[in-house]
């Protein structure tokens, strides 16, 4: 048995054609549904991009204890997990994260792995002079945006472009290993995340009459720029949508090339959505987790069930499924730690598995839906406390801690899933690099099946009510620190 998991990062659910998109060009996307399994309703859980993968690994929450951050040592991880029992774990990635201090302890959990450089601002090629930096709207002129274009030139082409450079390295390992068994192959893309950095053959699948300065890159920030302007974005992120298609293709083509198939679970997937303008807002993290970022694609090939392949599944289930499902796959028992559940039963008849699951980012809103409605509970007030970091990992994204944070930390007891290990409490204000005022928002609550653009906020206590209980469950469940309830102004269920 092998398995492959070919994960993009920020591919919008809404913006593919298998989700009614009619816009994008993407045919593997569409062909993909007909070999495989479609959820309708899964979504992100921890965000945004290390906290989803540390989730991907551990099949569990993490953002009610911890802002973005490495994998503890009392984490399960899925690829490591595989590896003590005998299944080799491979990664390919361009998501540069991985290799810096909030990322450093994942791809070690792997038999080995390989890294493309380039994306984004990955501190790669070196230029002691400034280099030139076009025109940009928003003015964005911090170190990363520098660092990109420093980068850019060593990345013309599609020949030289990280996505196509590490979807060769995952072939690569495709054609080396096809006649060996017990192998899981990670291939990881950067893209669609921002930058929108895209090789001129993909641009030219849509005709943007954009005139006016570069722009590829939006802040995390609300929508100030033209209609024109967004507009070019959004054909930005649809080229490199229609490039992440491409690279799919050439996944398929291969399983078909050497009948992979009968052997072989294909996951696809993502960590969130991102914004383009809806709620006249770009990006994520700054704002509440509307649809188009938490509500994500997901498809699953698995050769046990070859007649499940083409359908649609309705049944409500989350990225922490996925590591729970690998693990099954291949036999081996689950960490007792573990939130997510094997999503077998749903590939094969729809089964429903979770009646709601909680999604947020460490200090914003915490929220939970049921599937047909989505509750955002906002902090009660603009300070946002109490609030901490459980860790014994003391990385942010970047950077370490600073001495002033640590000055302030504790000792604590642990939690049920920290293997009787104490860890340090950390005053916390959420992700650094990240500051956003959710109290701002207030609490939201949307009927996704009547609304799905959640456009129209509901105000219906008795509803609010039925959520609040969902949300109490799932967070006594995730073992959630009492200081959440209180940052969220909620009265802690009483233990039966």
């Amino acid at each position: 048995m092998k398995a492959i998991i070919l994960m993009f990062d920020s591919l919008n659910r809404h913006m593919i054609p298998p989700y009614g998109d009619a816009v994008t060009k993407a045919p593997a996307f569409e062909r993909l549904s007909r070999q495989a399994v479609t959820f309708d309703k899964a979504y992100a859980g921890s965000l945004p991009c290390m906290p989803a993968r540390r989730e991907l690994h551990t099949g569990r929450l993490n953002f009610l204890h911890r802002s973005w951050s490495p994998l503890e040592p009392f984490d399960d991880s899925m690829p490591e997990i595989l590896k003590k029992n005998g299944i080799h774990a491979h990664l390919v990635t361009d998501h540069y994260h991985y290799f810096e201090n909030g990322g450093a302890t994942y791809h070690t959990r792997y038999n080995d792995w390989e890294f493309v450089r380039g994306q984004e601002g990955d501190p790669w090629k070196g230029s002691v002079e400034d280099p030139f930096i076009p025109p940009v709207v928003n003015g964005r002129d911090n170190c990363l945006w520098r660092q990109d274009w420093v980068n850019r030139p060593f990345m013309q082409g599609l020949d030289k472009h990280p996505q196509k450079l590490t979807v060769d390295l995952g072939l690569d390992f495709i054609d080396q290993n096809k006649d060996s068994d017990g192998w899981l192959l990670q291939i990881e893309a950067f893209d669609p995340h921002e930058p929108f950095f895209v090789p001129e053959d993909f641009d030219k699948l849509y005709e943007d009459d954009w005139r006016g300065p570069h722009f590829d890159w939006p802040n995390y920030a609300e929508v100030s720029e033209s209609p024109e302007a967004i507009k070019h974005l959004v054909l930005k992120y649809r080229a490199l949508v229609s490039m992440c298609d491409w690279s799919l293709s050439r996944v398929l083509d291969k399983m078909d090339e050497l009948g992979l198939w009968d052997d072989t679970m294909l996951i696809v997937n993502t960590d969130h959505g991102f914004l383009l303008g809806e709620h006249d807002w770009w990006a994520k993290c700054r704002m509440p987790f509307w649809e188009e970022i938490s509500h994500i694609p997901l498809f699953i090939h698995d050769p046990r069930c070859p007649g499940a392949d083409g359908q649609r599944r309705g049944a409500l289930v989350q990225t922490i499924d996925i590591a729970a499902t690998i693990l099954s796959y291949f036999g081996i028992p689950l960490p007792k730690d573990m939130e997510g559940k094997d999503l077998l039963p749903v590939i094969r008849e729809d089964m429903k598995i979770h009646d709601a699951v909680l999604f947020g980012i460490h200090g914003g809103h915490v929220n939970v839906t049921d599937g047909h409605h989505v509750y955002m509970r906002a902090p009660k007030d603009s300070g946002n406390s109490p609030l901490y970091n459980y860790t014994l990992m003391p990385m942010h994204m970047r950077e370490v801690f600073s001495l002033e944070e640590l000055h302030g930390m504790k000792a604590h007891p642990g939690f049920s899933f920290t293997k009787d290990c104490q860890v340090w409490q950390v005053p916390s204000h959420g992700i650094p690099e990240l500051e956003f005022d959710a109290h701002s928002f207030g609490n939201l609550l949307y009927d996704i099946d009547k609304d799905p653009r959640q456009e129209h906020p509901l105000d219906d206590p008795v509803l609010e009510d039925h959520m609040i209980d969902l949300m109490l469950d799932l967070m006594e469940q995730d073992d959630a620190p009492a200081e959440q309830y209180e940052r969220l102004g909620l009265a802690r269920k009483a233990k039966e």
